[in-house]
């Protein structure tokens, strides 16, 4: 995961994350923001599908493609790119 996401590369993008919903009826906790942007990095360099995202990396496939859609639903990329050509 380290490689995947560098520390400042996390600086970057943590700002960005929406905060996590509480759950009133409890549950498994999610799996760290960091790990999810690991898994979504795996993908996109690799090429591999989404089932196919190693165990290894701390989260499966199927939460990795979700967080994707949360971050894009919440305007996280579009921010990301932003903030990314500013510097």
């Amino acid at each position: 995961m380290a490689l995947l996401v560098a520390d400042d590369l996390w600086a970057v993008v943590e700002p960005l994350l929406p905060r996590d919903r509480p759950k009133p009826r409890g549950g498994r906790p999610r799996a760290p923001d960091r790990v999810a942007l690991a898994g979504i990095l795996f993908v996109l360099r690799t090429g591999i599908q989404w089932h196919e995202v190693p165990t290894e990396l701390g989260c499966c496939g199927k939460t990795c493609w979700r967080r994707l859609g949360e971050w894009h639903a919440a305007g996280v990329w579009a921010r990301l790119h932003r903030v990314l050509l500013e510097r």
